[in-house]
């Protein structure tokens, strides 16, 4: 049986039926996309949609699949000229009851689970929350317009020749005596 996809955002695990998945589709208005917008510090976020399901997994464990679109622009590494970017991924998430989440202090190393799909299951799920997450996930680190290079300077003094990158390898200095031993034979 076909269930009408919930607009709403946060899902109360005790209303929701371990018979029949729960769909769900958000679509954002321009003003929540421009405070996510802010959020994760894009110049533009100009389409964002969630939609999938969550089903049951057991009589206490929830498995969330979905797709996520976005249109996104974020500012070039290089030139700071805009970058436009779409992101299309499909999102898995777990939701577990008798998740043990490790005690850790303040200051200590944390490895980092097998399964990164694993959340521990609260009283709600946060529908908009996973969404924000994935979005933040999925965005280009080092975004770039087209035919944006990093440029390279080099500075001496007068009467000094400049380092090149070239001249820092380890082996460039065996390649030059052996070039000038060759030359010399």
């Amino acid at each position: 049986m076909s269930q009408t996809p919930r607009k709403q955002s946060v899902l109360r695990v005790s209303d929701l039926s371990i018979k029949r998945p729960v769909a769900f589709d958000l679509a954002p208005d321009k003003a929540e996309m421009a405070l996510i917008a802010k959020e994760l510090d894009l110049s533009a976020l100009r389409k964002l949609r969630f939609r999938g399901t969550l089903t049951a997994e057991g009589r206490s464990d929830w498995l969330l699949l979905a797709d996520l679109g976005a249109t996104v622009v974020q500012p070039c590494v290089v030139t700071l000229d805009p970058v436009t970017s779409r992101i299309d991924e499909k999102i898995t998430r777990r939701f577990l009851a008798e998740l043990q989440e490790p005690e850790v202090a303040p200051g200590d190393e944390v490895e980092m689970p097998e399964d990164d799909t694993i959340e521990p299951l609260g009283n709600e799920i946060d529908l908009n929350r996973v969404m924000i997450e994935a979005l933040a996930l999925s965005l280009p680190d080092y975004p770039r317009s087209d035919g944006a290079e990093l440029g390279q300077i080099t500075v001496a003094e007068d009467g000094i020749t400049p380092l090149e990158d070239e001249d820092t390898k380890p082996f460039a200095g065996l390649a030059a005596l052996r070039d000038k031993m060759e030359n010399d034979e």
